[in-house]
């Protein structure tokens, strides 16, 4: 047992140290550290990860105080096993003095062994001045709930009333919602295999088709996940279908569709569409999308293309029907990827919304008259979601939006902001998610 959990937290601080040096993304970290693991590891090893990931910020600042040397200064590794260190004393299943010595004993057991000694001295002292030093961390609400900074400057320059509670969405863990694919039965019926799978949930009557599971878990567990009856697809992203208001005969694009869940939603709810045509520049992402389409035994036609660059895939015959879920900072998902944290930087963030402008005049193009498009993001920035959607209606005079109380059984989220829906990280167990929707007059 000692040995699997020591196994563990090396794996763990291995994966986190390849996001710190090499910028990967958590789950990219996570596949290729887990690839070669005994299976039996993996629910720790996660977890270990998930929760270094998610605390860095809090720990970077608890690092600064009991640190000679600056933080930043610590190799990759030393600075993993430290956050892992911190995640399994803010945990609190493991004694805190087994935690000390198992940190000491793993960075002696891999290449940080120079520094078990500085290793064991700081989560000694940290162990010694926790009691004042984590209500001091506490006073500051970046520090408080592990943000950089800069995120929470923009949080609250965006969101001055709600800036802390975005902060806090962000330093826990998001459920996990279901989708069941209505093609193959009701919520009701679902639910009851869940029952008999011994699997706790609770269904979302506000959004068909919608159950959050009381505790995640592999999805090879749940009942006809091989046979499509089920995908995993949060809440917000499964309200998708109310602003594209879909009906039988429509031709149908979703731009940048990859890993394609909104596509395959879209299919499952409309199987008498005219066409879906799902296009997205990733090829690697797309196979994910054809995955899912073969797993639900869904169709739709799959393009690897430009979406800002038309002329090189399409036909020149309009869609009634666009949804344009545009690249973007990814913040309101920071619950299920707290890499993104890490991994983005202010420069990043403010370079989106000409590409998303770019998109969307795009797709505008491609838009049958009487069409609609529908412009998602799943994230929370003003300078993403709203300012571009009124600088495209101030750049188009055919283009009005259409207002969320005119989308057939929007079930109320978010707040309006006079172009969409801003849906917050945490409303009903939900992501953050924006929805415009735009008619071409």
């Amino acid at each position: 047992m000692k040995n699997a959990a020591a196994g563990a937290r090396s794996i763990a601080a291995f994966a986190v140290a390849r996001i710190l040096r090499e910028g990967v993304t958590l789950d990219a970290a996570l596949h290729d550290a887990l690839a070669t693991a005994p299976p039996a590891l993996a629910p720790s090893v996660r977890s270990l990860s998930y929760g270094a990931i998610r605390g860095y910020y809090r720990h970077e600042a608890i690092l600064g105080k009991l640190l000679s040397q600056p933080v930043r200064s610590l190799e990759p590794l030393v600075r993993a096993l430290l956050s892992v260190a911190l995640f399994e004393i803010e945990d609190a299943r493991t004694p805190e003095y087994a935690v000390v010595d198992a940190a000491v004993n793993t960075a002696k057991a891999t290449d940080a062994s120079r520094a078990s000694g500085l290793v064991n001295a700081v989560l000694r002292r940290y162990l010694r001045e926790r009691k004042t030093l984590d209500p001091e961390i506490a006073r500051n609400p970046a520090t408080r709930h592990a943000s950089p900074v800069w995120l929470a400057d923009r949080y609250r320059a965006d969101w001055p009333v709600r800036w802390t509670q975005l902060l806090a969405a962000g330093d826990t863990q998001a459920p996990m919602w279901l989708r069941v694919n209505s093609r193959c039965g009701t919520t009701e019926e679902y639910m009851e295999r869940l029952g008999a799978a011994g699997i706790a949930a609770r269904a979302e009557p506000r959004v068909p088709f919608a159950i959050a599971l009381e505790t995640p878990c592999d999805v090879h567990e749940l009942p006809g996940f091989a046979d499509g009856l089920v995908s995993v697809q949060d809440l917000a992203a499964q309200c998708v279908a109310f602003p594209l208001e879909l009906s039988a005969g429509l031709r149908v694009l979703d731009a940048c569709a990859a890993p394609g869940g909104k596509t395959a939603l879209i299919a499952e709810r409309e199987p008498n569409l005219a066409s879906l045509v799902a296009v997205d520049i990733d090829p690697q992402r797309l196979t994910r999308l054809q995955e899912n389409l073969a797993r639900g035994n869904l169709f739709a036609e799959v393009v690897v293309n430009d979406a800002s660059a038309p002329e090189a895939w399409w036909n020149g015959v309009p869609f009634d029907r666009i949804l344009l879920d545009a690249p973007c900072s990814a913040l309101g998902i920071i619950r299920r990827h707290p890499d993104i944290r890490i991994r983005k930087s202010p420069a990043e963030i403010d370079k989106l919304p000409l590409l998303q402008a770019r998109l969307l005049t795009a797709a505008w193009r491609m838009l049958a008259t009487g069409g609609r498009l529908v412009y998602a993001t799943c994230t929370v920035t003003r300078s993403e979601n709203r300012d571009v959607v009124t600088a495209f209606l101030e750049g188009t005079p055919d283009a009005n939006i259409v207002p969320a109380e005119n989308w057939p059984g929007w079930p109320g989220f978010g707040e309006a902001d006079g172009c969409g829906r801003q849906i917050l990280p945490g409303e009903a167990g939900a992501d953050g998610f924006y929805y415009a929707a735009l008619i071409k007059q």
